[in-house]
């Protein structure tokens, strides 16, 4: 797992780091004309995963057959899309009582942006979920193997938060967004028949409503959206521990 994560740091802050440094006058030009690079990095933890399991039985093939599941109902599919947005109308709804204001929707800006949205969606989920949780949580069990991928995924985004002019203290903030975030995905992937389609539809729904946006003029979505998560996630923890096991699975 360490050469796992490692790999996929690597490759994804090896990806964005050129265009950090031209952002802050390391290096000459102009941070956009790295952005092409930049964009390869969402695929870190793909390739990070295909390197791990090259050498293991029907590994790459294994790796990519979990995006065939898709026989796990209409409902699940509902789940997965909908959640993150769903959770985060809900929070601003609830803290508009409390005098909050703003958007409750933050859809993609526009065609670049859904295409991006997908397609890093499938970049990172095949190894975040189709590599990292399935051996974790083997290993440790759901709730430990979701807070190892919430805090690996969390800081992955560290060089892409810089790029957007978000300081690494309000990374840090966010923590418990994805922590959170990595509970409410490990229950939806052990209802639904371990299906990394689900996992990629997940983090696509993240995507259609992201409260990320207003960052970092505007943190109370963010917050709202974290709140949201971590109540939901205890939930999850408290009325369906059959589906989030502590104990590990075994082999």
């Amino acid at each position: 797992m360490w050469l796992f994560f490692g790999l996929a740091y690597t490759f994804t802050w090896g990806a964005q780091l050129p265009a950090v440094l031209a952002r802050h006058g390391v290096i000459s030009g102009p941070a956009e004309a790295w952005l092409p690079l930049t964009g390869l990095g969402a695929f870190g933890p793909m390739l990070a995963a295909i390197i791990c399991v090259w050498r293991e039985p029907r590994g790459v093939r294994a790796l990519f057959a979990q995006l065939k599941v898709w026989r796990v109902g209409p409902l699940w599919y509902a789940v997965a899309l909908g959640c993150s947005g769903a959770l985060f109308v809900a929070g601003m709804a609830l803290a508009s009582l409390f005098g909050a204001e703003g958007p409750w929707f933050y859809p993609p800006r526009d065609a670049p942006h859904l295409v991006a949205a997908v397609v890093f969606s499938f970049g990172e989920e095949v190894g975040w979920r189709g590599y990292a949780l399935p051996r974790l949580q083997a290993r440790h069990g759901a709730v430990v193997a979701s807070a190892v991928i919430g805090v690996a995924w969390c800081f992955w985004h560290a060089l892409m938060f810089d790029l957007t002019g978000i300081s690494l203290w309000v990374l840090a903030m966010m923590l418990p967004f994805f922590v959170a975030g990595s509970v409410v995905f490990t229950w939806v992937w052990n209802r639904g028949r371990h299906s990394l389609l689900l996992m990629v539809l997940a983090h696509l729904g993240a995507h259609l409503n992201n409260s990320n946006q207003p960052l970092p003029g505007n943190a109370v979505p963010a917050l709202v959206h974290s709140a949201a998560f971590v109540a939901f996630a205890l939930l999850l923890l408290a009325v369906d521990r059959r589906h989030l096991p502590a104990r590990p699975l075994g082999p």
